[in-house]
């Protein structure tokens, strides 16, 4: 929020909704952790204009965009003018989160023996299409590299040095400073697990998506899966059978965050926005603040 300054109670990676109904504040007190509040969604979405859109597009563009791209741009916006969906509980109070980020986890070769790592971009509210298939290349390409190790591998590879107990009572300590805000901010920086959204594309190993539980531990409040592509023969308004390429989606969410409605116009947002990329090649007219 412009010109907001933080308070009491704020967090450093959020600040605390004070002016939500009390019914909706009780909730996280009641459903204590995020496994036991989420929901699962499903949509099917039509990729048909899409494709062809991206091929048209490469031919004249620098900038290569894939279908991950857009799916995170339209991530990205639909943070931008939903700012609700990036919300997350911790300590059971409501925050809404300072920034707009996503994981994505990685095999730098597809294979067995290829290592996995995850990545975690930082996204500015008024990126387009372009600005954001910029930073995604820019760091897969970085982290695809063999001998390379990210921040976050390397922290993990630190904390495993330690006898089992040990590292046991650092996660231990870890949650129990992440509960009351107080985690080291180099924790917060390098965690996949403080994020807006955590988004697996399992398509590149040919199978539908998951549903993917959320993690109890981190502030993740979304998890979005993307299948394999698919033609499918479906009867258009003319009553002439015709082509269409669709992708099954399948998200969980903390039902904590926001109501049905939110959820339900936030996702029909997302889902029309990967259907017409060229409305991300330009930056929104206006950036929405979540409540106070």
């Amino acid at each position: 929020m412009a010109g907001y300054r933080r308070r009491f109670g704020d967090r450093y990676d959020g600040r605390r909704l004070r002016s939500l109904d009390p019914f909706f504040k009780i909730i996280p007190y009641i459903m204590k952790n995020r496994m036991d509040s989420q929901i699962f969604f499903e949509e099917k979405v039509d990729i048909t204009h899409t494709e062809a859109y991206i091929r048209k597009r490469n031919k004249t563009s620098e900038t290569r965009i894939s279908m991950l791209h857009v799916f995170i741009a339209a991530i990205v916006r639909t943070l931008a003018l939903k700012p609700a969906l990036n919300r997350f509980i911790a300590g059971q109070k409501i925050y809404a989160r300072n920034e707009i980020l996503v994981s994505l986890a990685i095999k730098k070769e597809m294979n067995f023996e290829s290592t996995e790592t995850t990545i975690k971009f930082k996204f500015d509210p008024t990126d387009t299409l372009e600005q954001v298939a910029a930073k995604i290349d820019k760091q897969i390409k970085e982290n695809k590299v063999l001998e390379s190790s990210n921040d976050t591998d390397k922290t993990a590879r630190l904390i495993m040095l330690c006898p089992g107990f040990i590292v046991k009572f650092i996660v231990f300590v870890v949650r129990l400073l992440d509960y009351f805000g107080l985690m080291p901010k180099i924790l917060n920086e390098v965690s996949p697990f403080h994020t807006s959204v955590f988004i697996t594309d399992v398509g590149s190993l040919g199978i539908s998506p998951v549903y993917h539980h959320l993690y109890d531990f981190g502030t993740t409040s979304i998890f979005v899966a993307f299948g394999t592509k698919r033609t499918e023969k479906v009867i258009d308004s003319n009553d002439n059978i015709v082509n269409k390429r669709t992708m099954t989606m399948r998200v969980v969410t903390d039902e904590r965050i926001v109501d049905g409605h939110y959820f339900a116009s936030a996702f029909k947002m997302y889902k029309t926005l990967i259907e017409h990329p060229e409305r991300l090649e330009s930056p929104p007219a206006k950036v929405v603040s979540d409540v106070d």
